[in-house]
């Protein structure tokens, strides 16, 4: 896309689709809080900085490819696409709703630039080791690069790692990963329900360079990325250690958020917030 953004404009991008979401997800009175405002900052960075795409030729050849695997999170994914100019901001109102194309769970046939359609967690890293698969040893399409989003909690689903398996074992250098690290999901923190104990540790062993990151800096973002594409042997899996709820006080770290949307006081409370936050934004962009 276009030209490089700055940071703090693409921190303005990550804020404004924060405040889209909650106007989404208040409109469709249910969806999934927490994980869509934790993500803001990585789907800033990959759909303003990192992905090579054109929202206005989506099908385009030789597009980078992107695969939401943590499919409930998808409202923050339609708010990064309706940014980027994929279709019209009007239509984020139409989350959820009988007949649209912006489903609570995202469906690849019913929206150009969508790649995968996910429900059922545990998919996203096999349908994106398949890609990665296809560039690396039927295309010889080196410069392309497959990109992929899984939940801290999905990875209770053992799908997860026989791709992770596959992925190893094939060198897939072109397969370049992130967990969301957010340590909740439905039922509560990731560590009661199900502790996964020494993540990197884990994907190391499955023959993955690893990068354990701030997910919410938009900077160790970037250069996270910048540093997989560097490596040639291997796919490389980045933690991404996030705030649920990031950017709302009463939202942060608390797992309830996980599948619930805000009511009306509570989205007006939301707003508020991220417009004081999005005006420090440019402040401070200003003075750099």
């Amino acid at each position: 896309m276009g030209g490089k953004l700055t940071i703090a404009q693409l921190q303005l991008k990550a804020n404004t689709m924060r405040q889209d979401v909650v106007r989404m997800l208040k409109a469709a009175g249910s969806g999934h809080t927490a994980g869509s405002m934790g993500m803001a900052d990585i789907l800033a960075a990959l759909y303003f900085d990192i992905l090579n795409i054109d929202p206005k030729n989506p099908n385009w050849s030789e597009r980078d490819v992107f695969f939401l695997s943590n499919g409930h999170t998808v409202p923050i994914q339609y708010a990064a696409m309706a940014e980027a100019g994929y279709f019209d901001k009007e239509e984020l109102l139409s989350l959820r709703k009988l007949g649209s194309r912006l489903q609570g769970h995202p469906e690849r046939t019913k929206l150009p630039g969508l790649e995968n359609t996910s429900g059922p967690l545990g998919s996203g890293l096999s349908q994106a080791a398949g890609f990665a698969y296809s560039l690396q040893y039927l295309d010889d399409s080196k410069h392309r690069f497959v990109y992929t989003i899984m939940g801290d909690g999905e990875l209770d689903e053992g799908n997860v790692w026989e791709a992770a398996m596959f992925a190893g074992k094939y060198k897939l250098s072109q397969l370049i990963a992130f967990v969301d690290r957010n340590n909740i999901q439905i039922d509560g923190n990731t560590e009661d329900v199900m502790p996964l104990g020494d993540l990197r540790g884990k994907w190391e062993t499955f023959g993955w360079h690893v990068i354990e990151i701030d997910g919410n800096n938009i900077k160790s973002i970037i250069d996270a990325v910048n540093l997989a594409k560097a490596i040639t042997n291997r796919p490389t899996m980045i933690i991404a250690n996030t705030i649920p709820g990031r950017g709302v006080d009463f939202m942060e770290y608390d797992y309830k958020w996980h599948g619930v949307a805000p009511n009306g006081d509570q989205a007006e409370s939301a707003l508020n917030e991220l417009g004081i936050a999005a005006a420090k934004i440019k402040i401070k962009g200003m003075s750099l």
